[in-house]
């Protein structure tokens, strides 16, 4: 069973907003085992203005950032959760990054990972991101979800700033 979603369904399962979404579209998405998302880019990026102004390229760590949005979108899916305010999904390990081109303005990234384990809440990805059928980067990924302690509210004392 193939699952394609849009910017709608991504938003019901992942916690992240702009400027840090970085999934516009899975194209396909076999739960418990990959998925393939895509990500546009365009120079309208908060990141391009600095980095570079004169030769715009996407961070590496965000081209990482999104290879993981998609893993989470896949455990979610899988799990049959959603964001939810009370848990996070977080990197616990990314070995073998690789990074082969650049990319820039115009790019679509194409994000695949596949569930290499998942075992008490810790997911291991293999994950590959491309660019007109041309390997970009490469890494595996390790994640987990934590619940999320709530912050008490700080009392006002007095001589507090209001």
């Amino acid at each position: 069973m193939s699952i394609q979603m849009d910017i709608n369904e991504i938003i019901e399962l992942l916690p992240h907003r702009y400027p840090f979404l970085l999934i516009d579209r899975v194209l396909s998405m076999e739960p418990d085992k990959s998925i393939v998302a895509l990500k546009n880019v365009t120079i309208n990026e908060p990141f391009f203005p600095g980095h570079y102004p004169h030769h715009p390229v996407m961070p590496g760590v965000l081209i990482i950032e999104a290879m993981a949005q998609a893993a989470a979108l896949l455990s979610f899916k899988s799990m049959g959760a959603k964001a939810d305010g009370k848990s996070v999904y977080y990197f616990a390990g990314i070995d073998g990054a690789r990074f082969r081109q650049p990319v820039g303005p115009g790019d679509q990234l194409i994000i695949k990972a596949t569930l290499v384990r998942s075992m008490r809440g810790l997911f291991k990805f293999s994950a590959t991101a491309e660019v007109d059928n041309q390997l970009v980067a490469e890494a595996q990924l390790m994640c987990t979800v934590k619940s999320v302690l709530s912050t008490p509210e700080i009392s006002k004392g007095e001589g507090s700033v209001p």
